[in-house]
């Protein structure tokens, strides 16, 4: 069993407008294109929990529904501070009809696209994935 530096959640969210899906993607500083998510902190009750907490602190967006059926896991391992860390992260699928985002310190700007668009944009393969699996179920 693999051991884990770092456990974060996060969230594949999207709005529906005109008939489309649109999917929320973030530009973060160091450049790459990555979907909202965030550390579990002691006080967050659950992964749900740190998903909505880091989506609100991240863009601003409160209201979200959960769609049944999707909880994805990823792992990667990253450079931080010149020291390998081993990063596992928990996404769940969540609609919004939220459209104002107020991106937070941390991001350099925010997107919302069409799925082919969102595919094009996001940095890592394994985000890719994420999103062709939430595109899939709904």
């Amino acid at each position: 069993m693999q051991k884990f530096d770092e456990k974060s959640c996060g969230l594949v969210i999207f709005r529906k407008e005109k008939n489309e899906n649109l999917f929320l993607i973030l530009k973060y500083p160091g450049g790459h294109f990555d979907l909202p998510k965030g550390h579990v902190e002691d006080e967050d009750s659950s992964e749900r929990a740190t998903a909505l907490r880091e989506l609100e602190e991240e863009t601003g967006i409160k209201k979200v529904r959960f769609v049944e059926g999707f909880k994805e896991e990823i792992s990667y391992t990253y450079n931080k501070k010149n020291k390998s860390s081993n990063k596992h992260v928990i996404f769940f699928l969540g609609e919004t009809d939220e459209k104002d985002v107020k991106i937070s310190h941390e991001h350099l700007q925010y997107y919302w696209l069409p799925y082919e668009e969102a595919l094009k944009k996001l940095t890592f393969e394994n985000a890719k994935g994420l999103l062709k699996r939430a595109k899939d179920l709904l």
